[in-house]
């Protein structure tokens, strides 16, 4: 048995922007959610079950890392990846809430091989 973590696509990006701003340089970067259940089955797995993050659970999950970020910069003022990770911090929100919300799916799926 597997457990596969894996984004998929809620609705197909519309522009270069709605891609960049789900991590994506091309539609073909992720499946939509038949497409990679499709997928399973093509690579000899049977999908037994599967867990699929609805927007309220997505929201939950990424601002846990907002909230992550934002401990680690009050607890490292100083290092040397602290511009880096403020930026990250005061990018993720609108990008998740513009692009990722709408656009991207999540799922955690259980497979056994055939």
């Amino acid at each position: 048995m597997a457990l596969v973590g894996e984004p998929y696509w809620r609705r197909e990006p519309e522009d270069e922007a709605t891609l960049a701003g789900c991590h994506a340089t091309s539609v073909e970067d992720f499946r939509t959610l038949p497409g990679l259940v499709g997928l399973f089955g093509e690579l000899g797995w049977d999908l037994v079950e599967m867990v699929l993050a609805d927007q309220d659970s997505w929201d939950r999950y990424v601002a846990a890392q907002w909230w992550n970020l934002r401990a680690w910069l009050d607890a490292n003022p100083g290092d040397e990846l602290a511009a880096e990770v403020r930026d990250e911090l005061d990018r993720a929100p609108l990008q998740h809430v513009t692009y990722q919300r709408e656009f991207l799916g999540w799922g955690a799926f259980a497979l056994i091989r055939r």
